[in-house]
Order: C-alpha cells, then sequence, then structure tokens
C-alpha cells in the first residue's frame, strides 16, 4: 500500500529558507502540491530570523489565491507574542478568504522569542489559555462578553465567521507533557516539531492518547502530526549533506543531524523512516523539504506514493 493511502500528508511551502526566496517557487510548490494530491501547505513563523522568512499569514493568503482545494496552514505562531483579538482576526479572516482551508496552530515557543519581543515570560501559560478561550468566543459568538486575567470583552465581536463550524481549526504544537495534555483539552490536533526524535514523538503521542482518553475527544477525530525535515537523494551522501547544512545553516548547531527526526537518504530509506512515523501514531504528517523545493517536492511525491 503506498503511503499516501495510509494518511494524509502536508507540504511546505518555501518560506524559510537559507537562499533568497524566489516568489515563483512559492507559487509553483503550492499549486503542483495540490495538483499531486498534498492535503495542505504548511509555513512556520519566523519573525526576526538569520535566513529569508516571510510572514506567514501574508504567504498563506497569497496560495490560498493559488489553489482551490488544499488546506493551508501555520505551525506554530507563538501565541503569547501577540494579542489575541489580532490573532483571532488573522486566522478567521484566513479562512473566510480560503473558504474554510485554514489550520492555526500555536503553541507557547522558547525563551528567546519572548525576548525578540520584549514581552513577559511570566504567567504565560495562563495567558495562552486565555488566550484560546477569547479567540473561540470571538470566533463562535455573535457578541462577546469576557471578564479575564488579561482580557476584558464588553459586548463586543469580530462579526465575520469561519465557514467551517465551530470555527478555525485549532492545532496545539510542544513537547512537555503539559502541552500535550493541553492540546488534548483545547484544540482539534497536536503537531511534534521537526526537531523532535522518533523517540520524543512516540512518547508524545502515548501520552497525547491517554490525554485524549481522559478528556473523552475520539482519537479518530483528532490529528496527530508532526514536521518531517527531508532531503531525498539517490546518493545518500548528497541528502546527508543538504541536511547538515540546514541544521548548519538554520539551527546553528551541526549535531542536530544525528539527534532530530529528520528523514534523509535514498527514496527506499526515507519510504522506511516514514512508514516508522506512522506505526508511531502519526496520522498525519507535514514534509518540509530543506532545500530545492520544486524538485524536492517530486521526490517526496513518490516516496509517499503521489508521483
Amino acid at each position: 500500500m503506498a503511503l499516501k493511502d495510509k494518511i494524509p500528508f502536508g507540504m511546505a511551502l518555501p518560506h524559510r529558507t537559507m537562499d533568497p526566496l524566489n516568489l515563483s517557487d512559492i507559487r509553483d510548490v503550492a499549486q503542483r502540491a495540490e495538483a499531486l494530491g498534498f492535503s495542505d501547505l504548511w509555513v512556520t513563523e519566523n519573525t526576526l530570523d538569520n535566513n529569508y522568512s516571510v510572514d506567514p499569514m501574508v504567504v498563506l493568503t497569497y496560495a490560498a489565491a493559488l489553489t482551490h482545494r488544499i488546506g493551508l496552514g501555520v505551525a506554530v505562531v507563538v501565541l503569547p507574542v501577540h494579542h489575541a483579538f489580532h490573532a483571532a482576526h488573522q486566522a478567521v479572516s484566513l479562512d473566510f478568504v480560503s473558504n474554510g482551508r485554514a489550520i492555526l496552530g500555536v503553541g507557547l515557543g522558547r525563551v528567546e522569542d519572548y525576548n525578540d519581543f520584549q514581552v513577559s515570560t511570566e504567567r504565560r501559560v495562563r495567558r495562552f489559555k486565555e488566550q484560546i478561550d477569547v479567540m473561540k468566543a470571538l470566533w463562535t459568538q455573535n457578541r462577546v462578553t469576557y471578564e479575564g486575567h488579561f482580557y476584558t470583552l464588553k459586548d463586543t465581536a469580530i462579526t465575520l465567521k469561519s465557514p467551517r463550524k465551530p470555527h478555525v481549526r485549532l492545532w496545539l504544537g510542544g513537547s512537555h507533557p503539559d502541552a500535550v495534555t493541553r492540546a488534548a483539552t483545547l484544540g482539534t490536533g497536536w503537531i511534534g516539531a521537526g526537531g523532535a526524535t522518533k523517540e520524543g514523538f512516540t512518547g508524545s503521542v502515548a501520552h497525547l492518547r491517554t490525554a485524549l482518553e481522559k478528556a473523552g475527544v475520539a482519537q479518530s477525530s483528532f490529528t496527530i502530526s508532526k514536521r518531517v525535515f527531508m532531503a531525498v537523494e539517490e546518493k545518500p551522501g548528497a541528502a546527508r549533506e543538504q541536511m547538515l547544512r540546514w541544521c548548519t545553516d538554520v539551527y546553528r548547531n551541526p549535531g542536530l543531524i544525528d539527534n532530530t527526526g529528520a528523514v534523509y537518504g535514498t527514496p527506499e530509506q526515507c519510504r522506511e523512516k516514514i512508514e516508522s512515523l506512522i506505526a508511531a501514531g502519526a496520522n498525519h504528517l507535514l514534509l518540509n523539504p530543506v532545500a530545492q523545493f520544486p524538485e524536492q517536492l517530486e521526490a517526496i511525491a513518490e516516496v509517499v506514493g503521489f508521483g
């Protein structure tokens, strides 16, 4: 059985790269991924960055105008450095213009994210949970009155609503057990980080399944995903060279190549590694080339059976 017949696969857009971004590559990957049968297109949020990156909502809106069916996701937005009202309006606007194709992935992020935006990390978990409460209220209620620790609303609204009910799809990231538990109770999906090892992902999935059962959430209706950094080449050395450059230039940590869940090598080697992630519990995978996006899209499509 082809991998594509086991689970849906997302594809990363060219949006954060070591080399200058090419708008035609973004267009071509968006349209080709949809034609091949990928389920969704993905970007990250990297505002202050040593690499070339583009705002997630801008590039996803561009992709929405170029496509018709494919989903449009960001994983993850570091929610506590944003204002909840603005984040809610951006997400529902993307969902509106794309006719219900948006997926908003949110997380707590790292301490560096707060330093970059000069936002305190104090009570960030409480802020995060309150932000999600406020966003859901704005997405689903005609008029909102809310009294929280961080946010107050008095008989107001975001009148624009999502074509998707009850609201924009909301996935949570994070590997800490508390973050995984929050995903089960607050979101419609959970996505593991690209840097997470297979063993780490497997442990998170086990914890997530327990949390879903306790929350009374059907596992069949909840997305369990992972970003997978990929480089597919007939010569395994060439694939490793691509991945090593990514780890060195993007993460500033060349040693990460041997301590991450990255998938690189020959098509058969990559196929086996993806199979192992499905066996670990993934019911969706976000495949993220690290270079040569148009060419790697075709190679990855062959690996999962779209070719």
